[in-house]
């Protein structure tokens, strides 16, 4: 049996990455998840630290770094969250127009990457990406990480592959963010 298909799976995966990377990063100007976490907070505002560290894969003090340089880049502003001890992060509107940017970036990375596909080829290739993405979601942490640049009206979570593999995975870790 070839492993053409998975090299050649694993090739578009790091080309795809480093695309999506790059766009994140020539927007914000930081390497890292300052992109994702942009993105995030653009489509879920007001995120405490720890719904945000979920989908950023990040630890709890890494994400207040994360905040604080957002904060300090004029991105987002904290404001009281649902109790005293909490915060809740929302953008400004400096950082949802750079958040625009980052998922704007992706989506053209994506859309050059199948331009060439024919409407049948699409809809063979999201048919499978579905079944690929159902089976690589291994828990709700791990489905909130995968989604963490995706285009949330563009896949609702009815439809969402990785939201409907989630709940029947038999690890669930502590809430994170849930999408709308």
């Amino acid at each position: 049996m070839s492993r053409r298909l998975e090299n050649l799976l694993g090739a578009l995966a790091v080309g795809l990455s480093d695309a999506i990377t790059s766009a994140a990063e020539t927007t914000t100007g930081h390497a890292g998840a300052m992109g994702a976490a942009l993105a995030t907070l653009a489509q879920e505002p007001g995120l405490g630290i720890e719904q945000l560290r979920v989908p950023l894969g990040r630890t709890q003090s890494a994400t207040v770094r994360m905040v604080d340089r957002l904060v300090a880049d004029g991105y987002a502003e904290r404001r009281p969250g649902h109790d005293q001890r909490s915060i809740a992060v929302f953008l400004t509107a400096k950082g949802a127009e750079a958040a625009a940017r980052v998922l704007a970036g992706r989506e053209q990375a994506l859309s050059d990457a199948v331009s060439s596909l024919t409407p049948g080829e699409r809809k063979a290739l999201t048919g499978a990406l579905e079944k690929i993405l159902a089976q690589i979601t291994s828990d709700r942490a791990h489905a909130e990480l995968i989604c963490r640049l995706c285009d949330l009206a563009a896949c609702p979570q009815s439809v969402c592959p990785v939201e409907l593999a989630a709940p029947t995975t038999q690890n669930q870790p502590a809430e994170g963010v849930m999408r709308p």
